[in-house]
């Protein structure tokens, strides 16, 4: 028998998520039976999403939804052997038991010295999102303008980079000044702290202005009423997150860009990674490819113990870490 630790979610999300609103839990797995394995977490990802899919996809009293990199330490299941690691959608756990449904093994190519977590950022759910949002979504080409908000966070960062590797002009929007700096790190042509800038429509049309070609959307809110208005005719916007709202218990009113939209003829498009879900081996090993490369940096912030897993998901929901977030068992 195996002691597996749990996060519950004990009652729904009111405004920003408190300590109380989750308890650590003990359970009692049984043996693996023919088919099954045995997982143990090694690192765990916190993500935005987890803040409004909580609200319409769990009940309250489920174990925290989430992904995981896992080390399988027994096995029943030829396909996935003793000692192989593997992404699973296993939420806050630190063991699962699992038949092998929805386990992505990490790629056989995977270089000793790029770290499992990754599997969880760059070359994971985020670096999907900003590869699906830059080519299949927004239709991205060489010499347009790019614009990307929360540009320091895990989908965001990519999202600069990836423009990069294609030959356009990025600017960045982020909210501190250690992140401004990573921006510059990564190569963006410009990049600025929304929270200190005296105007953001100024800030905006300094960056970039001729306007913008794309913009990726991550924030939401008042910076999308802005930034809209900045978009060039016939201008294309990836509607990826909306951060900037999840955690308010009233709604948010504000402008309404209609207007805008018909006399620019702008074409805007909500999505999710997993429409081209049939696309994934290949789409990371691209991704692997151009950490191999050098084209991709992998920027994490790490929190260590399962314990701190709250911890660690409300600091990611106020913007404290750049790059990726992730908590390592």
């Amino acid at each position: 028998m195996v002691q597996a630790k749990t996060w519950i979610l004990t009652k729904h999300f009111d405004g920003f998520p408190k300590d109380s609103d989750f308890q650590l839990k003990v359970e009692e797995l049984s043996e693996p039976k023919d088919g099954e394995v045995l997982l143990e977490a090694v690192f765990l990802s916190v993500d935005p999403y987890m803040r409004p899919f909580s609200q319409f996809r769990m009940k309250e009293g489920d174990v925290m939804i989430g992904t995981q990199v896992a080390k399988v330490i027994q096995s029943k299941n030829p396909a996935f052997p003793l000692g192989s690691h593997v992404v699973a959608p296993s939420g806050w756990r630190t063991h699962s038991l699992s038949d092998g449904t929805n386990l992505n093994p990490i790629m056989p190519e995977w270089p000793d010295n790029v770290s499992f977590s990754h599997a969880l950022g760059t070359i994971g759910m985020p670096g999907l999102t900003a590869l699906y949002g830059i080519e299949e979504v927004l239709g991205l080409k060489a010499g347009e303008t790019l614009l990307v908000n929360a540009a320091a966070g895990a989908v965001g960062s990519v999202v600069g980079q990836i423009a990069k590797i294609i030959g356009c002009k990025v600017v960045g929007s982020t909210g501190s000044e250690a992140k401004l700096a990573f921006l510059k790190e990564l190569g963006f042509d410009q990049a600025f702290n929304y929270k200190t800038v005296g105007s953001l429509e100024e800030a905006l049309r300094s960056a970039s202005p001729e306007g913008y070609d794309c913009y990726f959307e991550n924030v939401g809110g008042t910076f999308s009423s802005v930034a809209i208005k900045q978009m060039k005719d016939f201008g294309r916007i990836a509607v990826c997150g909306s951060i900037s709202t999840y955690n308010d218990s009233t709604p948010q009113t504000g402008l309404y860009p209609h207007l805008t939209m018909i006399t620019k003829q702008l074409k805007m498009e909500g999505f999710m990674q997993s429409r081209w879900a049939h696309k994934h081996p290949a789409s990371l090993k691209r991704l692997l490819g151009w950490v191999k490369e050098g084209k991709l940096q992998c920027r994490e912030h790490i929190t260590n113990g399962f314990e701190n897993m709250p911890a660690a998901f409300m600091d990611m929901l106020k913007g404290g870490n750049i790059g990726k977030a992730i908590v390592a068992v």
